[in-house]
């Protein structure tokens, strides 16, 4: 072999190794088992599609992404020890966030920790927010503290005056997620259970702003609760004209509404916090006909977002996974494959897969020039949370959920059915 031809060789095999680890790794720990295990699932398939389409356009900035997926059970500490693996053993360029605030609180103190963009798909708990850390990005509407503003907004637009709930019967877990709704709903202080200081006092809450009295509340712990029936009576019992369910899952949720529909409860209004996900109606049928829940997105929405430049709107978004899973998307899957988009933009946006540079170019996104996902337009203030980014409410009518407000958000608006009446 001659010197050119041994210069030649060897420079190709320079190109290939090169090629074989020009490679974007990125690290994502989901409960794929445990209590949020439904949610988990789907965010994977999120996650995965959005990757897959991904590496068939070329990948980011040309190099190919694999994602490495954890299964971290529904449990903190799991999830803790997770990151901290993507980050110092499999040596990942960015991350993608998990499910549920009870997960993501103490994950973002690791990923603060390390300097890495924290985008979050599902962890809505102002107190993740006011820990002081610059990393954050949610991609959902806002706080969940701030849910409530929705509710109200809908009960004085849709329902004429007279005819509008005055009680409230308020049920929920003790889930990190239920409690910051219900903080907003009942006028609650925040408080950080790491050092007890107050995050926010949210008096009086949008119920009483709403004029709605509370005639009942209850709290039921996190794991193991069964009891289904007497809680469903005892809120049958308060004839409060709304009840407002904030439950730390959609089986939880089916659960309620079967035990409300044997014990023939009759209110006007019932508001969820979970129940978009198909397999809730699956587990309910016909009783969760006007059943009303609060959504970061609905496949009705107009949005167009981007996908390695150019456009993909959240139509192709429907029509893309129902192709890849056989069956339609519900928010569980949007979310991720939004902060899947988001990531893909911040690193082609800066040039590279360094977070510092990422986490730069994210927070210098505005209204004007934001962040373009299927969930719509993203740019965030100091604390990691949207700017002007309402909440939808969708509607469970006839097996299917219709978007209901905000009746000037998009053409395409179903109108609200009420009084519910019995389930």
């Amino acid at each position: 072999m001659n010197f050119r031809t041994l210069l030649t060789t060897t420079a190709a095999l320079a190109m290939m190794a090169t090629a074989a680890h020009a490679e974007i790794k990125i690290g994502a720990s989901l409960p794929l088992t445990g209590g949020f295990s439904i949610a988990g699932a789907k965010n994977k398939q999120g996650y995965e599609l959005c990757v897959k389409m991904l590496n068939e356009r070329g990948g980011i900035n040309g190099e190919k992404v694999e994602l490495v997926l954890s299964d971290n059970r529904s449990d903190p500490a799991t999830a803790i020890n997770q990151y901290e693996r993507f980050i110092n053993v499999d040596k990942v360029d960015a991350v993608f966030g998990t499910f549920s605030s009870k997960l993501t609180f103490p994950v973002a103190n690791i990923l603060a920790k390390y300097g890495y963009v924290h985008p979050i798909p599902a962890g809505g708990a102002l107190r993740i927010y006011t820990q002081g850390h610059k990393n954050l990005f949610y991609f959902q509407p806002d706080a969940a503290e701030y849910v409530g503003r929705s509710l109200k907004g809908l009960i004085e637009n849709l329902v004429p005056e007279g005819e509008r709930p005055k009680t409230a019967a308020v049920v929920s877990a003790d889930d990190f997620f239920a409690n910051a709704i219900e903080a907003g709903l009942l006028g609650q202080k925040v408080m950080n259970p790491a050092d007890g200081s107050e995050v926010a006092d949210l008096a009086p809450g949008y119920l009483a702003d709403a004029g709605i009295k509370v005639v009942y509340s209850e709290k039921w712990p996190e794991e193991g609760f069964n009891d289904w029936l007497n809680l469903a009576n005892s809120i049958k019992r308060s004839d409060a004209e709304l009840i407002i369910a904030l439950t730390a899952s959609a089986e939880e949720a089916v659960q309620l509404t079967r035990a409300l529909k044997t014990v023939k409860a009759e209110p006007k209004m019932v508001y969820y916090s979970q129940g978009t996900q198909s397999e809730f109606h699956e587990g309910t049928q016909s009783a969760s006909d006007s059943i009303l829940m609060h959504t970061a997105w609905h496949p009705a929405a107009p949005f167009k977002g981007l996908l390695e430049g150019e456009e993909f709107t959240n139509a192709d978004f429907v029509t893309a996974f129902t192709e890849e899973y056989g069956e339609a998307p519900d928010e569980d899957a949007a979310i991720p494959f939004a902060v899947c988009q988001g990531v893909e933009q911040a690193i082609e946006g800066a040039g590279s897969t360094d977070n510092a540079a990422m986490g730069k170019w994210l927070s210098e996104r505005t209204p004007e020039n934001p962040v373009r996902t299927i969930l719509g337009r993203f740019a965030w203030d100091d604390r990691g949370l949207p700017i002007n980014k309402p909440f939808l409410v969708a509607q469970w009518n006839d097996g299917e959920l219709q978007f209901v407000y905000p009746t000037n958000e998009f053409s395409e608006v179903s109108k609200m059915t009420y009084p519910k009446g019995g389930f």
